[in-house]
């Protein structure tokens, strides 16, 4: 099994590659430097979150695709074996359970925030969804001027393409799954 780090790398290359892009074209598209990106590649660099979206949305694909391995027929996960991708002082924790698969036009992430953490999310494209289901604790999820409120068992399901925020107001860890829906 690569490491998460060298397995962006692969995939960033290789899609790159298939929509014929150079770093400066990837650059433009993506707000992401150049260096940043060929650091990236050469699995140098450890990229935040926040700009492995921007090279999604500046490539016009998954952000899973982007963390993807190769699985076989059957997929069990277990939140042990996987790394997480952090964020904000490691408040934010996403981890990829089931990567993008284009004949489902999904993803699904597990996420974990701690006491206190405010994760910003830029808008994703114009038609991708998402749907939250809080496991534990609560979280406050901000999209464009409204808010909402969940708690363990509750759900939410929106268009993702504003500014949303998640955030953690209490003293326990809030967990959810995040299913993104490519339509």
């Amino acid at each position: 099994m690569k490491s998460l780090q060298v397995q962006i790398g692969i995939n960033l290359k290789k899609i790159r590659k298939l929509r014929g892009y150079s770093l400066d074209q990837l650059s433009g598209l993506s707000s992401v430097s150049k260096g940043m990106l060929a650091q990236i590649e050469k699995g140098e660099s450890s990229p935040t979150v926040n700009t492995l979206w921007k090279i999604a949305n500046g490539l016009q694909v998954s952000f899973s695709s982007l963390i993807e391995e190769k699985q076989s027929n059957v997929s069990v996960v277990r939140l042990e074996d996987k790394k997480p991708l952090t964020e904000d002082g490691e408040l934010y924790q996403v981890y990829p359970f089931f990567p993008f698969d284009s004949s489902k036009k999904f993803e699904i992430y597990f996420v974990e925030l701690q006491p206190g953490c405010r994760h910003c999310s830029e808008r994703h494209h114009d038609s991708v969804e998402e749907y939250i289901l809080v496991c534990d604790g609560e979280v406050t999820i901000r999209i464009g001027e409204q808010s909402y409120k969940l708690k363990k068992a509750e759900s939410i399901h929106f268009q993702a393409n504003d500014d949303h925020t998640y955030e953690n107001e209490t003293n326990q860890i809030t967990s959810f799954y995040n299913v993104i829906f490519y339509p």
